[in-house]
């Protein structure tokens, strides 16, 4: 009897295709989601986190967060939580209701435009480290090669200006030594 894929929602790293393609060998890519009441933040340890949005942040930008959505079989699933660290508990998986617009394979998908299913997804979070932090050098390339897809493939470039920029700068706006000129909120 074949198992029924499980929907994960990307949100950090893993919206880099290539990444994915390497820790997942069978997932497969099926579209963009939007996680509402949450916000999305670099944590304490350095890689992106989602946390539950005050109540003060509810209807602006920063409470909801998009990510890419990928069908994981049983095998790739089990990689993943391995790197996400989910026995050393650094991340947990949780199940969460996203709006989903589903994609006609690696095709863009106009959030805009049509309208989203509701569908349940497996989501990694870190709930011990949530306080907004600097990102690790070695993420930096990581997320701008994930944001860079995310925009591909149509996560709206406001959020990624006003949600994700804050905390990882473009390429190019480091010092010599990975080190920000400039970080969130400067």
């Amino acid at each position: 009897m074949a198992t029924e894929p499980t929907l994960y929602f990307g949100y950090g790293s893993n919206l880099w295709l290539e990444q994915m393609a390497a820790r997942c060998p069978t997932s497969v890519y099926r579209g963009v989601a939007l996680i509402p009441h949450w916000q999305w933040i670099i944590n304490g340890r350095g890689y992106a986190n989602i946390v539950t949005a005050s109540s003060d942040d509810t209807g602006s930008p920063h409470s909801i967060v998009y990510g890419l959505v990928f069908a994981l079989q049983p095998e790739d699933e089990a990689r993943l939580d391995v790197y996400e660290g989910v026995a050393g508990g650094a991340y947990e998986k949780q199940r969460v209701t996203a709006l989903f617009w589903p994609a006609e394979g690696k095709t863009r998908v106009n959030t805009s435009v049509s309208v989203p299913e509701s569908r349940e997804m497996l989501v990694y979070v870190d709930r011990k480290n949530t306080q907004p932090y600097l990102p690790r050098t070695e993420y930096i390339r990581r997320m701008n090669n994930g944001i860079a897809d995310a925009m591909m493939l149509g996560v709206p470039a406001k959020y990624i200006q006003d949600v994700m920029r804050p905390f990882i700068l473009p390429d190019g706006e480091y010092d010599e030594n990975g080190n920000w000129i400039l970080g969130p909120g400067a």
